[in-house]
């Protein structure tokens, strides 16, 4: 199933990066990355984006992972049959397992991506996943599955009968 590969190329690319990150860079350290863009900033974070709830992380990791068991039967389930939907939810997917490592394994998510030119969260490649697929999947939902998606309509109803 390319769409679950996908998903697991995307949480070892996030877990490697974390990894990095741990190894080289001190909490609260920083080096450049993209220069007037974005610098790699080791933060712990122990809520979700913005650092909300940040008192509740193990809440924060059993959402995770009902989202992670919703997504992984939606993906094998054909949910969406049309390839750019399962990127969608393959996106979802991995965004909800890699930041789900880091808050059992860690009691926190390693984020990285400090933005430079604006005052924005510190994020990591999971939260990417999560804002990309979210944004993709909305859009692929309201705009587009209608047209794209070819779910068979049992028979007997109105429009089988057309």
């Amino acid at each position: 199933m390319p769409y679950a590969l996908l998903a697991l190329v995307l949480v070892i690319l996030d877990q490697v990066v974390k990894y990095l990150v741990l190894t080289y860079i001190p909490l609260g350290g920083y080096v450049p990355f993209l220069p007037h863009i974005a610098c790699l900033t080791y933060v712990q974070n122990t809520g979700a984006a913005f650092s909300m709830f940040s008192q509740h992380t193990w809440i924060l990791a059993l959402i995770s992972l009902i989202m992670s068991v919703v997504l992984a039967v939606a993906l094998w389930k054909n949910f969406f049959t049309h390839p750019l939907g399962k990127v969608t939810l393959a996106l979802l997917l991995a965004g909800a397992v890699g930041n789900l490592i880091d808050r059992t394994l860690r009691g926190f998510v390693v984020d990285m991506f400090q933005l430079l030119f604006m005052n924005f969260a510190v994020f990591n490649v999971a939260d990417i996943c999560v804002v990309a697929g979210g944004i993709a999947a909305a859009a692929y939902y309201l705009l587009l599955a209608d047209k794209l998606e070819h779910k068979e309509v049992p028979h007997g109803t109105a429009d089988a009968d057309r």
